[in-house]
């Protein structure tokens, strides 16, 4: 894999309000780049390098006034017209599904973080797999465009990803080549792979970053009413990264999520999705999915302006797709 060989715009060495002592510690503590900055902000490069809160609060400021220059983030205050019609020409990445896209808006959506939830086998991972392949499918030969997948819970099948291919007529090896896998064996592993991962995409033009699952070693190692609090902490804080990883990086970010049941509900669903109030702030988009036979349900839970809403869809050899009339 080559590098894009045009990110120098964004390397630390554009700050030309700090010292070389400054510099070095950045570099030495893994900030690589002024997106970096704003990615982790002023409380993680604090930890991080030992520099004053105070300092790193205007290297994050100071960053982000650099990004806003270039383009990257829109100026403090624009009118809600230049929004929308920068808004309307975002780039969004198809499912493989015309249902699954309608619900969405016309695919996922960059810049923003699309939660998948539900009970097992009801095609999470099979959306993700497909979305593998969907985003190379608007490539330029000079630009190709490549996925992240961060598996959490050993899911994650090349095989999968080849056989699709294979249905679509797509050479498997050159579909497998633009698929940057990281594997996550616990909480922390995971955190530092997703606060690492802006040098991957920046590097490797990543477009979509792919979690799978979210929640999973949080789960399984807080256990208990007393480490809740904590849990929750570090999921929020993660959920953050991942949003400014989004909106900075210009990728779209999916993540899966699990249920859990309610004992009390006595009526209607008694599943939810897992992480609470967390994950219900910090997501975009959140999506239920539902077994229905041989097909799946998809339903929009959380937007900020799609209605709620169901759609189907299904499984099959192309990845997912649309029910036959």
């Amino acid at each position: 894999m080559s590098d894009n060989g045009n990110d120098g715009i964004f390397d630390i060495d554009t700050l030309n309000d700090i010292g070389p002592a400054t510099k070095s510690s950045l570099k030495e503590a893994g900030f690589r780049s002024i997106k970096d900055l704003v990615i982790r902000g002023p409380i993680d490069i604090a930890e991080a390098t030992g520099i004053a809160m105070e300092k790193c609060t205007f290297l994050c400021n100071r960053a982000r006034e650099l990004l806003e220059d270039i383009g990257v983030f829109d100026k403090p205050f624009i009118t809600a017209n230049q929004l929308y019609e920068k808004r309307k020409s975002e780039y969004r990445i198809t499912t493989g599904s015309k249902n699954l896209d309608e619900l969405l808006g016309g695919g996922i959506e960059t810049r923003a973080i699309t939660e998948l939830y539900g009970e097992f086998g009801t095609g999470k991972s099979q959306i993700c797999h497909t979305l593998c392949l969907t985003v190379q499918e608007a490539e330029d030969k000079h630009n190709i465009s490549r996925a992240l997948y961060v598996d959490t819970e050993n899911t994650f099948r090349p095989e999968r990803i080849a056989s699709i291919a294979s249905a679509r007529k797509i050479d498997p090896k050159h579909v497998l080549e633009n698929v940057i896998v990281a594997k996550a064996y616990n909480s922390s592993h995971q955190e530092v792979i997703i606060q690492e991962s802006a040098n991957i995409i920046n590097l490797h033009n990543i477009k979509i970053m792919i979690v799978d699952s979210i929640v999973s070693h949080y789960r399984a190692e807080f256990l208990g009413r007393s480490f809740l609090s904590e849990r929750q902490q570090r999921i929020n804080r993660l959920l953050h990264i991942l949003l400014r990883i989004a909106e900075t990086c210009k990728i779209a970010v999916v993540i899966t999520n699990q249920i859990q049941s309610s004992p009390d509900a006595i009526f209607g669903d008694p599943n939810k999705a897992t992480g609470g109030n967390v994950m219900a702030h910090t997501s975009t988009y959140r999506i239920y999915l539902k077994k229905a036979g041989k097909n799946r349900i998809a339903r929009m839970v959380d937007s900020p302006y799609h209605s709620e809403r169901e759609i189907l869809f299904t499984i099959n050899e192309q990845g997912i797709g649309d029910p036959q009339k």
